[in-house]
């Protein structure tokens, strides 16, 4: 979900896609990624790619055991809660790492950010919630 709210996002707005995904992997890996040129920067591409994915599957896994363990928010809320939890795991390691500043951002890079992460939080809580009863 995350990642087709994402898409949509670009090709509604004509932006390009996010190079800060590949650019924390590499600054994690402290450049041990193999390969060089466009090879190296395709790989980086790809496991940027798929650490987006481990973050909504690990953000749907922690919301999932919380809800077993009890925590049961309204929709609207538990939604909200999980799209910010999934946005803080994807934008606290970036800007740690010093690859963006969240502080110079502008209104529309909010945007761009927040939409898609409350687009997941809402499909991902909504989804765990009828599956619950």
């Amino acid at each position: 979900m995350l990642n087709a709210a994402t898409f949509a996002d670009m090709a509604l707005r004509g932006r390009p896609s996010s190079q800060a995904p590949a650019q924390t992997v590499d600054k994690i890996t402290q450049g041990t990624v193999p390969g060089s040129g466009e090879d190296r920067e395709n790989r980086l591409s790809g496991l940027g790619g798929l650490s987006g994915i481990a973050v909504g599957v690990g953000t749907g896994v922690v919301v999932s055991l919380a809800r077993h363990a009890g925590l049961r928010l309204p929709c609207w809320l538990g939604g909200v809660v999980t799209g910010a939890l999934a946005m803080t795991a994807t934008d606290l390691p970036t800007a740690r790492l010093g690859v963006s500043d969240p502080a110079g951002w502008s209104a529309s890079d909010w945007v761009s950010d927040a939409v898609p992460h409350l687009m997941y939080g809402l499909a991902t809580y909504g989804a765990l919630h009828e599956g619950s009863g």
